[in-house]
Parts: structure tokens; sequence; C-alpha cells
């Protein structure tokens, strides 16, 4: 038998114990400005977990993923704004509505022969989509292809979404050899801005900018997530320069104190090696 909904309101009790009086003085002084800033850590962590394949690891993230968004909706709850059972309900409402392939209007799945049944993945989300922007047309709510794009994702990953929208109503290359010749056109305004203006920090910036947006959206073009390729280049980087730094000292030596000669060669050693 689940005990779900049991662990569930035991979460939010203590949720709400610690920002009582009788609570903790830092849980009390939080705001909803103030957890921010943890959110995004918690859903990094969660993907981290994830990546690495570390399931005891992703099983305490989840929780503590959960455990932010129940923070969120007690603050919001004592500012008179709204609950986490409205949360709750707002969400499996919209899940309801906008899986109508899924379930019947009165809640029920639909049966396997369903002519409602959506035939693949990609039809699923197209009916998605349409749902969401006529929700939003019936409310009043002008439409914006890059309105729902949110700020604070890392700017690596809100280029490639910004790409995906777009793409979505025809603004896009027509091929992947199009926007290479884009990327290879904004390597060469970055190179002459820093051969022309070398003190021109401002200009660099914004051709540095205009580099990475088209390699976000090469990332796309080849059904890359540009985020993920990017942790895990980081991971490759940091593995290999680690080693680097393990074997120097192994024999007597710091990096600090060697050549780039010295640490190139022990580098396309180690790239041989994995």
């Amino acid at each position: 038998m689940s005990h779900t909904g049991e662990a569930f309101e035991r979460l939010v009790e203590v949720m709400r114990t610690l920002r009582s009086p009788e609570g903790c003085p830092w849980d009390r002084e939080q705001t909803l400005d103030s957890l921010t800033h943890f959110v995004l850590e918690e859903a990094h962590e969660v993907v981290d977990a994830i990546e690495r394949g570390d399931m005891p690891a992703l099983r305490e993230e989840i929780g503590d993923h959960v455990f932010e968004g129940v923070f969120l909706a007690q603050v919001a709850a004592e500012a008179g704004l709204f609950t986490i059972d409205d949360s709750l309900r707002t969400v499996v409402d919209k899940l309801l509505r906008r899986h109508p392939h899924v379930f019947q209007e009165n809640g029920l799945v639909h049966d396997a022969a369903s002519k409602e049944r959506a035939p693949s993945a990609e039809a699923a989300l197209d009916r998605w989509n349409t749902l969401k922007a006529q929700e939003r047309a019936g409310t009043g709510q002008r439409h914006s292809t890059l309105g729902s794009v949110p700020k604070s994702l890392p700017s690596l990953l809100r280029a490639y979404k910004i790409g995906k929208r777009v793409a979505g109503v025809g603004f896009d290359w027509a091929t992947t050899k199009d926007v290479v010749e884009k990327i290879e056109e904004e390597v060469a305004e970055l190179r002459d801005t820093l051969e022309q203006e070398p003190h021109n920090e401002a200009r660099a910036e914004e051709e540095m900018g205009d580099l990475l947006f088209a390699l976000a959206n090469l990332s796309r073009k080849l059904g890359i997530e540009p985020e993920a390729a990017l942790r895990k280049a980081n991971e490759k980087f940091t593995k290999r320069f680690t080693t680097m730094e393990e074997r120097f000292e192994r024999d007597g030596r710091r990096l600090e104190g060697s050549t780039l000669e010295e640490m190139e060669a022990e580098w396309q050693r180690i790239k041989s090696d994995v």
C-alpha cells in the first residue's frame, strides 16, 4: 500500500513547524526571493545525481527539490497568496486538461482502443502546445513566442530554448550547414574586433555573445542539449586536469613550476590513456 499522501503531509507539517514562532530562525527569515537560489541549486543537484547514475543521491535530491516547492508554498500561504493544495490542484487539473488523448473529461483514462489516443510523442506534444495556446487566448493573455522562456535559466540553455521556440514558427536556418556558416561569420567578427579594437571590451562581449548564441543553435539543430554537452565537457576536462596534477605531484613536480610544453605533453599522454 502506498503511503505517499501521508509522507507528503508530514513534509508539509514539518515545514509549517519550521516557519512557526517555535521553529527555526533561519527558516522564518526566508522569503520567496531569498529561496530562488536554493531552488536552482537543488534542481542542478538532481541533474548531477542523474548524470552520475547515483540513485541513492537522486532519492535524496528529489526529496530536497520537493521540499523547496513546499517551502515556497508555505511562504506564499502565510502571505495569503495560495497554499500547497492550490498548487497541487492546479498542476493536476492542467495535466488532465492537456492530455485529452489520455484522460476523459471526467478524469478517467481512455481505453487503449480509443480514437483519442495520440499516435506518437510528437503528436502528443503538438496537442499540448495547441491547448496551451488556446488556454492563454481564452484568458486574454497576449501570445508571445518567447514570453514564457524563463530569464532565470542558465544562459546557454535559454539560448537553446529561444532558438527552439522561434524555429517552431519557421524562423530558423534551413540546414545545419547554414548554422556552421553563421558560426564562422561570428568567429570572423570576433577576430576582427580583437584585432581592430583590442581595448573595446563591450564590443568583444557582444561578439562573444553572438558566437555562443549561434553555437547553442547549432547544438539544437544537431539534437544536442548544449547545457548537458557543456557539463560533460567540463567534467571531462576536470578529470583530465586533476589526473595531470596528480601525475606531476607523484613525480615530485608542481604545475606552477612547470612549462606549458611539459603540461601539454602530459595532457596528450592522458588523452591517449583515457
